[in-house]
């Protein structure tokens, strides 16, 4: 496989963060995916913002399908309706929890003045494609019918997820788009995983921090039973695929040059701009996956998480977005 000597190119402060973590690159497989899960789901503690309300409600699946979790949380002096983002949490597929990211959404249901939901999908292999897509699915639109309870304006509803959930929200605005089940506002795709071939460059870069080409390849073969670069695979589920991305909701994509995934996203980008979509691209330099998470006080990663709300400020809350941004 080609290298691109990560270490040398990585941003140096990112550099020095991820050695600080001393976190390994995992190479899974079936044996190693208990322990990796295992990690995933510790959730790591934060000094809660007052005034949020979090709750955890369970909701119908599709038919057939198990309940599906949603926690749900909400500025507790709300009044009227809010504009909501819906977010699918990441982990290749196979691991996470939306629990992990109870502490971007209490700051964004806070940062907003916004219900700030995550939905806790099945995980592949032992749920594949359609199973972990149609629970998102189900769980948007159990809060899209259920707008008024959950004190939700309807027409400001947005999806948005990271890595693996970054993929589960471009399927779920092609899903939604195609059934007409839900008018989604727009969609936060943080480096998403969207293409099974992996038939790109970047792709196939092996040193590429924490997550790999081997990994990722076991992360599309749990999802899609074996077959991943297959010629049968949906476009809902490996969203790069999709012939036809007209009529999409507002997109942002972001992703690091580093990332396995930086061909791929921006290939989707580039193709949802050239569709007629309002789409806002962000391309880091020096940084890997999921930096923006792991090396939160590090300059690039706030340049990013500060990029981020400033969009979701502006697709949200237009009027506060700068007087938020800086509190």
């Amino acid at each position: 496989m080609p290298t691109i000597d990560a270490d040398r190119l990585t941003d140096p402060a990112l550099r020095a963060a991820r050695q600080a973590l001393g976190l390994p690159d995992f190479r899974l497989t079936d044996e190693l995916l208990p322990t990796a899960r295992e990690l995933l789901a510790t959730v790591v503690p934060f000094e809660r913002p007052d005034g949020v309300t979090s709750t955890e409600i369970m909701v119908p699946g599709a038919d057939g399908d198990p309940d599906i979790a949603l926690r749900i949380h909400t500025p507790s002096d709300a009044t009227g309706a809010l504009p909501c983002v819906y977010f699918i949490h990441g982990g290749g597929m196979v691991m996470g929890t939306a629990t992990r990211d109870d502490e971007r959404m209490v700051r964004w249901a806070k940062r907003f003045n916004c219900v700030a939901i995550a939905v806790e999908y099945r995980l592949a292999p032992e749920t594949p494609y359609p199973g972990p897509l149609e629970d998102c699915h189900a769980g948007l639109l159990h809060v899209y019918k259920h707008a008024q309870q959950l004190g939700i304006d309807p027409g400001c509803i947005g999806i948005g997820g990271a890595s693996a959930g970054g993929g589960l929200a471009a399927g779920l605005a092609l899903l939604a788009r195609d059934r007409g089940s839900v008018p989604i506002a727009f969609q936060l795709l943080i480096y998403p995983m969207i293409d099974d071939r992996m038939i790109t460059p970047s792709s196939q870069w092996d040193d590429a921090p924490v997550w790999n080409p081997i990994s990722n390849r076991f992360g599309w073969n749990a999802y899609l039973s074996g077959d991943a670069g297959g010629t049968e695979v949906s476009p809902y589920a490996a969203p790069a695929r999709a012939e036809d991305l007209s009529g999409l909701p507002p997109a942002y994509v972001m992703v690091g040059t580093l990332d396995g995934f930086l061909d791929e996203d921006i290939d989707y980008a580039n193709r949802l701009m050239r569709a007629g979509v309002p789409t806002e691209l962000h391309v880091y330099p020096g940084a890997f996956h999921g930096f923006d998470s792991m090396a939160r006080d590090v300059p690039i990663a706030r340049r990013a998480v500060d990029d981020i709300h400033r969009w979701l400020g502006s697709r949200m809350n237009p009027s506060a977005v700068e007087t938020r941004i800086n509190n």
